[in-house]
């Protein structure tokens, strides 16, 4: 594990913080643009404005955004458009499930109406 780094878990969940300094090193930023991209709101850290903790979603959005601006030529209000777009599926799969899972118990509950 790289310094700065440490695990927390959460129950059912690992999550890994990671500290500003491993993030800029494995993300291969400079603190400027990492600056403009959480002032843009593409990146959400965890933690205070002195010490933000990323996680390794942070990680993944920070490896699109790159791959968006620097390999497919995006520019910023297109990556902010895509992002928040990527967002509103994850939010909508995410309420699908549970729709999914209530209907699965409920049904479970009342087998008369298989």
């Amino acid at each position: 594990m790289v310094a700065g780094t440490e695990l927390r878990s959460t129950p059912g969940n690992e999550i890994m913080i990671i500290s500003k300094i491993d993030f800029l090193y494995r993300t291969h930023l400079d603190q400027e643009t990492l600056e403009v991209w959480i002032k843009e709101e593409w990146l959400a850290p965890q933690g205070s404005d002195t010490e933000p903790a990323f996680s390794e979603i942070d990680l993944a959005r920070a490896k699109l955004i790159t791959e968006l601006q620097q390999d497919l030529g995006v520019n910023p209000e297109g990556v902010g458009v895509i992002l928040n777009l990527l967002d509103q599926i994850h939010s909508l799969r995410s309420a699908l499930a549970g729709k999914l899972q209530s209907a699965r118990q409920k049904q479970s509950a009342d087998p008369e109406d298989k």
